[in-house]
């Protein structure tokens, strides 16, 4: 998601006007929780929970060791974030630069993927891994790592995947994440694909696929191809700290660039929030405080059996507020901790 930390900013309503302060978020309705959550520790599971960028408040985000340790945590799904390299391949980085999470400088789109694999991207945040997380040298990944690793999860698992724009590519970043998925067998009527049977005769785990994106024209590219369910709209309020992020690269011509790039930012939110308006999508993904400041456009959302994934989910406190509105997904840095929250217990056997 945007933002270095995953955070979004407060919003206000401009559709359904500000929610009164009284209004008290309802119990969730049982026909909004998803129906194939498995049961976990004792306990059904009660939202499914998306690993942002993997394990990412353990390990180095969008890394080998931390898309592996969410799996083990049990996360339903990894969320990715993917850029065109140089040469074509889909790399997973959040950001559209490598300064921050590299000892390396310059654009994504700059580089070829054996530059990018001569990047320590881990170092930053855990200079030392487990062994069995793999080496140093196998930590940047790209969609085809990812699609690798997932089919050997042995269980069903999610991959939210979201496409970063602007591309210099254009839309030949959807092009290229669709012909790598195809590569691995990716039924588009379904946006499913087969992982690896956990042993033989058993069963091949599938891995099913969403896409998502904070720009409006990306969702729509792939509308004629992927199902409306598989597709997420991503939005929050534009904020003065969030152009301000987005212009500072351009140094002295930052002030003169703020109004335009408000302006194309605010736009983007509008038309992500009426892709989810008028159903041209099937999961809104807006975030938390967004949630909080506009409860009563999500129960409508929820009414109109629109899927709510939300970010970025850390405190327990946050996920117990979003299972009691009804809120089905949640997005979270740290997996263990929100699985925890979101599982309930075991009701005694009263025989």
């Amino acid at each position: 998601m945007s933002g270095a930390a995953g955070q979004p900013e407060d919003s206000t309503s401009s559709l359904a006007g500000p929610t009164p302060a009284t209004t008290a978020a309802p119990r969730a309705d049982s026909s909004l929780v998803p129906d194939d959550l498995q049961a976990v520790g004792g306990g059904r599971r009660r939202a499914r929970v998306f690993a942002h960028r993997g394990s990412s408040g353990l390990f180095a985000e969008h890394t080998r060791a931390a898309y592996r340790r969410a799996l083990e945590e049990g996360a339903d799904g990894l969320e990715i974030d993917v850029h065109l390299s140089r040469d074509g391949e889909v790399v997973c980085f959040h950001d559209a630069t490598v300064d921050r999470t590299s000892d390396g400088a310059g654009a994504v789109a700059d580089l070829t993927l054996a530059e990018l694999r001569g990047l320590d991207v881990h170092s930053w945040k855990t200079p030392h891994l487990p062994a069995e997380y793999g080496a140093a040298s196998e930590q940047l990944m790209t969609l085809h790592d990812t699609l690798e690793l997932l089919a050997d999860a042995g269980r069903e698992v999610r991959l939210a995947v979201e496409l970063k724009h602007p591309s210099p590519y254009g839309h030949q970043l959807e092009e290229r994440v669709l012909q790598v998925l195809f590569r691995h067998g990716w039924d588009p009527e379904t946006s499913t694909l087969r992982g690896r049977p956990p042993e033989p005769g058993a069963p091949a785990p599938q891995i099913v696929v969403s896409f998502m994106s904070f720009y409006p024209a990306a969702l729509r590219h792939l509308a004629e191809m992927v199902p409306t369910e598989r597709l997420c709209a991503l939005f929050n309020d534009v904020t003065a700290r969030q152009v301000t992020r987005r212009v500072e690269h351009l140094k002295f011509w930052a002030f003169a660039a703020r109004p335009l790039v408000s302006a194309v930012m605010r736009g983007a939110s509008r038309d992500a929030e009426a892709l989810v308006w008028n159903a041209r999508v099937g999961i809104a993904g807006p975030g938390l405080r967004t949630v909080r400041r506009r409860r009563a456009e999500v129960k409508a959302w929820l009414a109109r059996g629109t899927t709510l994934r939300v970010w970025t989910v850390d405190d327990p406190a946050d996920a117990q507020f979003l299972l009691d509105l009804g809120v089905g997904e949640m997005t979270t840095n740290r997996p263990a901790r929100i699985i925890e929250a979101v599982t309930a217990p075991q009701t005694p056997d009263r025989r």
